[in-house]
């Protein structure tokens, strides 16, 4: 397929810019200098978890649900999404008064759940997976005459999302790059469409979770592997659309993957450096750069950020594990007597020391140990590597056989090899 057979182009993707102006929010652009820091590279932040419900979701479906005819508004609609296409939908369905139906996976997240509800549509939890969803959403469109409306896999979408380029390019001239979440593809593909009409020579780079290649996989000929649980559950698409793969084929210059470690550090920066608050998919383009540092150094580089609808149970493990990965909290296992006072002498020794304690558990039911020794688990927030290598230094210095722990496993050494309390 040629550029010229593409199913969307420039003219479309003004033309959604015209029909959305006003019922969308034209987020901003921002360049903030300690996340230039951190990333070596001069980063300007289109900020769609500022969109309403959080995410870019909210410009396809306000061009697709404005061309309904008014049969099919009376009928209603009908979708299938694990967040923010749902909330997207839901959104521009109330406010049009369009009847909306949202078929999610059983596993759905409450929160996201009650979210979609709150913006008036009904809600049906069905199947494991988004397919089983897909699919069950396809049988309720043809038993109760709903218009279905698809998260990626539509003209009048990927037209819709494409509006974001517009805006980007409009507040951040000279950009080298542009790095943008795939999913199904449709906020690439119509980015990528409206940027290499205006700016031919800007380099598009999309980016996937390593555990969802599917576009990659597609454009490369590649057997399907995409599977598993991701950070990034917004991008975590197993089919890549038929009306996106061309476009991303014609006009995408690069597609890289990132492992969920490198997420996981994408959101924690962005909340340190950048005092944001965003999603996997949304991080996801800040995982590209600090994953290829030398790629990007000191270019002029675009990063969609897609969505900031992060469960916060999930967010604050991210952080917590953040600081354990920089040793600013580490878990430590102490071997003591098990008598009066033991306990008091540890935490004045790891107070000295300027260290904080956030929780001790007592170990006394090992079998090897003595029963008049314990094992102390303690938590401790540091101020770093160095001081936390300091307090274990000072415990051991007292003559208390002090260990550090992972936080993925609490095992034991063998009895015989530690040493005994004084």
């Amino acid at each position: 397929m040629t550029k010229q057979e593409l199913a969307v182009d420039l003219a479309d993707i003004r033309a959604a810019a015209v029909a959305i102006d006003g019922e969308v929010i034209a987020t901003p652009t921002l360049s903030i200098p300690a996340l230039d820091e951190c990333a070596g590279a001069k980063l300007y932040l289109k900020l769609e978890n500022l969109q309403h419900t959080g995410s870019f979701k909210a410009r396809g479906a306000a061009n697709k649900l404005r061309t309904l005819s008014p049969q099919a508004r009376t009928a209603g609609i009908v979708a299938c999404s694990a967040g923010n296409h749902a909330q997207g939908v839901a959104f521009f369905a109330q406010r049009l008064g369009i009847p909306a139906t949202i078929v999610m996976p059983m596993a759905t997240p409450f929160t996201k759940v009650e979210r979609t509800q709150a913006l008036g549509a009904k809600v049906v939890l069905h199947g494991e997976n988004l397919s089983d969803s897909a699919e069950h959403a396809r049988t309720l469109e043809q038993e109760e005459d709903l218009t279905f409306i698809h998260p990626y896999d539509d003209p009048l979408i990927v037209a819709g999302q494409g509006t974001a380029g517009l805006e980007l390019i409009e507040a951040a001239a000279g950009l080298e790059a542009v790095i943008v979440p795939i999913g199904g593809g449709g906020l690439i593909a119509g980015i990528a469409t409206a940027l290499k009409a205006l700016q031919p020579q800007i380099e598009i780079i999309g980016v996937e979770a390593a555990l969802y290649p599917s576009m990659y996989q597609a454009i490369h000929h590649q057997p399907p592997t995409s599977h598993g649980v991701t950070l990034a559950e917004g991008i975590a698409v197993k089919s890549p659309g038929r009306v996106t793969r061309p476009i991303i084929e014609a006009l995408v210059d690069d597609i890289v993957l990132v492992g969920e470690p490198s997420l996981e550090t994408a959101v924690q920066t962005m909340a340190d450096a950048a005092r944001m608050v965003v999603e996997g998919a949304g991080a996801a383009g800040l995982a590209a750069v600090l994953d290829a540092p030398e790629r990007f150094a000191g270019r002029r580089i675009g990063l969609l950020v897609s969505g900031g609808n992060i469960d916060r149970r999930l967010l604050a493990s991210v952080l917590l594990r953040g600081l354990a990965r920089e040793g600013r909290m580490i878990r430590v296992r102490v071997l003591i007597d098990d008598r009066p006072g033991a306990l008091a002498q540890i935490t004045a020794r790891i107070a000295e020391a300027g260290g904080d304690i956030i929780e001790i558990i007592h170990q006394r039911l090992f079998f090897d140990l003595s029963v008049k020794q314990a094992d102390l688990d303690i938590v401790i927030e540091t101020r770093g590597g160095s001081h936390a290598d300091e307090i274990i230094a000072r415990l051991q210095q007292a003559g208390y056989p002090t260990r550090r722990l992972s936080f993925r496993t609490a095992e034991d050494t063998p009895h015989e090899q530690r040493a005994t309390t004084p």
